[in-house]
C-alpha cells in the first residue's frame, strides 16, 4: 500500500513534516520518490492518451466542417437550378452536421481543459518530485559527511592512542636508564667499599707477619 491515496495527497503533502516524523527519514524519502515517480508515469500516460484523443477530435471537427461546406455548396447549386426541394434537403444535412459540430466543439473544449489540468498536475508533481530528490541528496550528503567525520575521529583517536603509547614507552625507557645508572653507581660503590675493607685486612695481616718476624729476631739475639 502506498503512502498516498490520491494525487492531491502527494501534491499537498508536507515533506518536511513527513520526514520529521519518520523513524527512518532516508527510507521514507526513497518510498516517497518511488510513489511520486510511479504517479508521474501514470499522469504522463493520461496526458498522452488525451493528446491522442484531442488530435482525433480535431480530425472529426475538420471532417464535419468539410461536410457543412459540402452541403452548403449543394444547396446553392440546387437553387441555381431552381430545385428548391433539393436545396432544402441539402440545408437539412448541413444543419445536422452543424449540430454535430457544436457537440464535437464542446467535447473538444472539455478535453482541452482536462488536458491542461493533467499537464498542470504533471508539472506540479514534477516540482514536488524535484523537491523530494533534493531532500534525498541532502540526506546523502549528510550521511557521507557524517561518515567522513567519523573516519577522521577514528583516525584521530587511533593516533592519540598510539601517541600516548609511544610517549609511555619513551618515559619507560628514561626510567629504565635512570634505574640502570643508579644500579651501576651502587655496584661501583659496593665494590669500592669491599676493596677498601679487604685492603685493610691485608694490611693487618702484613703487619702481623712482620711483628712475628721481629719477635723471632729478638729471641735469636737474646740467646746469643
Amino acid at each position: 500500500m502506498g503512502l498516498f491515496t490520491r494525487f492531491s495527497d502527494i501534491i499537498n503533502a508536507n515533506l518536511n513534516s513527513l520526514l520529521d516524523k519518520a523513524e527512518q527519514p532516508e527510507k521514507m524519502i526513497r518510498l516517497i520518490i518511488q510513489e511520486m515517480e510511479e504517479t508521474l508515469v501514470e499522469v504522463r500516460a493520461t496526458a498522452a492518451k488525451n493528446i491522442a484523443e484531442q488530435k482525433s477530435q480535431d480530425r472529426n471537427i475538420a471532417s464535419v466542417q468539410a461536410s457543412i461546406e459540402h452541403w452548403q455548396s449543394k444547396a446553392e447549386l440546387a437553387l441555381t437550378k431552381t430545385r428548391e426541394d433539393l436545396a432544402k434537403s441539402a440545408l437539412t444535412q448541413k444543419h445536422k452536421y452543424q449540430n454535430e459540430l457544436k457537440q464535437l466543439e464542446n467535447e473538444s473544449e472539455q478535453l482541452a481543459e482536462f488536458l491542461a489540468q493533467v499537464q498542470d498536475d504533471a508539472s506540479r508533481l514534477q516540482t514536488k518530485l524535484s523537491e523530494a530528490r533534493r531532500r534525498q541528496e541532502a540526506y546523502t550528503l549528510r550521511q557521507e559527511s557524517a561518515q567522513v567525520r567519523l573516519k577522521i575521529r577514528e583516525k584521530s583517536a587511533l593516533y592519540n592512542i598510539e601517541e600516548a603509547m609511544s610517549k609511555f614507552e619513551r618515559y619507560q625507557q628514561k626510567i629504565d636508564n635512570i634505574e640502570a645508572q643508579v644500579e651501576a653507581y651502587d655496584l661501583v660503590q659496593t665494590n669500592s667499599a669491599d676493596e677498601s675493607l679487604n685492603s685493610q685486612f691485608d694490611e693487618l695481616e702484613k703487619n702481623d707477619a712482620i711483628e712475628k718476624e721481629i719477635a723471632q729476631i729478638r729471641q735469636k739475639l737474646a740467646a746469643a
